[in-house]
């Protein structure tokens, strides 16, 4: 296999919306020393990227919001356009750091798309809230979304979106809600108890693409078990029946038990377990192309930096063992930053993530959503919702 592709560089961290803002660009920079005192990034040539132009930010967003982003900093509050919020606060230099985030995740859709790389991460990706006309969530343009348009003009007919974050993915199935050869699949905490209060199983998608809009609502308080019992009951049944040709997923880690912003319950353990699966579907269904973008999470040194550098090993097949301990100039220079920080000793948070399959006869608190989300997506794939064989 071609070696996968790592893009990084530290203008990324520009993304920063400031102040006590919980998107803190901090977690990437502790991910990427974490992972390279780890010997993760041993040998690796970390692909810089630059900033998307505007002919392909036109792809998903409006022209008229595109240069209200550029104005914004001159101009302040654009609350028509969603800037200048609380979650979305204007900042120096925003349409040039929202552009290059998504230079990065393009520029890992065209190592996969050109051959170069079967594998792709760009941990600071991931913007899936953005709209064609407005920032949302935290987010001001729409990497995903981008990419995906980009790889469907660049010889892919076929592509699976599978987001894990806790938040429904949104923008990305607003941008593909009525495309067929788009599959979207959202697991995230139920629309009832977590904004954007969207992503319920009956959004199945329109206009000749119903069916490619996949949403799983899992109930708050959902561990790593329930989780995977759900993602195993439907994703790899409609990833089969879907034939994708390209696996592209976004992984925000604030499903975690630790999150500020949520109420999941999953563990390093957990996020661990679903990117090892995420690759063996890639390998089964996409020929291992597999382009992964980072996401949510707001824990920012106890769960990102040790569950995104999980990410990365598992992209580069360099898996880390769970029994691995910290490295100690890592937890130093987190102790002199933040000196009452509780640093865990290792990376992992001691979870057992086995689970019994759907269809067990047993009725878990997933299992609605389970029901639900099946009934209204498997016929439309020629696919029994009822049959735990399908």
């Amino acid at each position: 296999m071609r070696a996968p592709a790592v893009v990084w560089d530290s203008s990324l961290l520009g993304y920063d919306l400031g102040g006590e803002h919980p998107f803190n660009p901090v977690r990437l920079e502790l991910t990427i020393r974490l992972a390279t005192e780890l010997g993760v990034l041993d040998g690796v040539e970390l692909l810089i990227p630059g900033p998307a132009g505007e002919d392909e930010l036109r792809r998903v967003h409006l022209g008229e919001y595109i240069e209200a982003v550029r104005q914004a900093p001159m101009t302040g509050a654009d609350f028509a356009h969603g800037l200048g919020t609380e979650d979305n606060p204007v900042f120096s230099g925003m349409h040039e750091a929202s552009a290059l985030v998504v230079g990065s995740t393009l520029l890992a859709a065209r190592k996969i798309a050109e051959g170069e790389a079967t594998r792709a991460v760009n941990i600071a990706g991931g913007l899936h809230h953005a709209m064609p006309g407005k920032a949302s969530g935290f987010c001001v343009y729409n990497d995903c979304s981008v990419a995906i348009s980009w790889l469907l003009d660049h010889g892919f007919e076929r592509v699976a979106y599978v987001d894990t974050d806790v938040h429904h993915g949104d923008g990305v199935q607003t941008a593909f809600y009525d495309d067929p050869r788009v599959l979207t699949v959202s697991l995230h905490q139920h629309p009832f108890t977590l904004w954007p209060g969207t992503g319920y199983s009956a959004e199945i998608g329109k206009g000749g693409a119903e069916g490619t809009a996949v949403n799983l609502p899992l109930p708050p308080g959902t561990r790593d078990g329930g989780w995977l019992r759900a993602f195993e009951a439907v994703v790899p049944s409609l990833l089969e029946q879907f034939r994708p040709q390209i696996l592209v997923t976004q992984c925000g880690v604030d499903s975690h038990e630790e999150d500020p912003l949520a109420d999941l319950s999953l563990s390093v353990d957990g996020h661990r377990a679903i990117y090892r699966r995420l690759r063996e579907l890639a390998e089964t269904h996409t020929g291992g192309r597999w382009l992964a973008v980072g996401g949510g999470g707001y824990q920012l040194i106890r769960v990102v930096p040790r569950s995104w550098t999980h990410l990365l090993a598992t992209v580069l097949d360099r898996d880390v063992d769970p029994a691995t301990s910290l490295p100690p100039n890592w937890v130093a220079s987190i102790s002199r930053a933040a000196p009452k920080a509780e640093i865990p000793p290792g990376m992992s948070d001691d979870r057992d993530t086995a689970f019994v399959p759907w269809g067990d006869g047993e009725d878990e608190p997933v299992d609605i959503a389970i029901r639900d989300t099946r009934r209204a997506i498997f016929p439309l794939h020629g696919l029994d919702p009822d049959d735990p064989r399908d």
